[in-house]
């Protein structure tokens, strides 16, 4: 293969990694995206028509958690809980981390 062709080939594995598979994601397989939300976080993981979502809101005052789980449009878990202290970040990242994995699991059953 010369050298054209060689940077030809990673070029278009660039391109392709980029703009994400071209396979869409089989349906039991969870999508997880976790975002920054001020000085807390939000994560949202979908499997198919579930989807579940958990939001660390930090205020300097307190810390509220907002958990929610769909099936379709019907919800079957919708929870908050209030903490009378702002969690640290490292705090806030173990309860996205422990969340996601509690859904992973959550997710393997049958």
């Amino acid at each position: 293969m010369t050298v054209g062709a060689r940077l030809s080939a990673i070029f278009f594995l660039l391109v392709l990694s980029a703009l994400g598979s071209p396979f869409p994601a089989a349906a039991d397989e969870l999508k997880i995206e976790i975002t920054k939300k001020g000085l807390g976080k939000e994560v949202v993981i979908t499997q198919g028509e579930r989807e579940w979502f958990m939001m660390v809101e930090v205020t300097p005052e307190n810390t509220v958690v907002v958990r929610q789980e769909k099936d379709r449009d019907r919800y079957l878990v919708d929870e908050s809980e209030t903490h009378d202290r702002p969690l640290a970040p490292g705090e806030v990242d173990a309860a996205i981390t422990d969340y996601v994995n509690s859904v992973k699991a959550r997710a393997k059953r049958p």
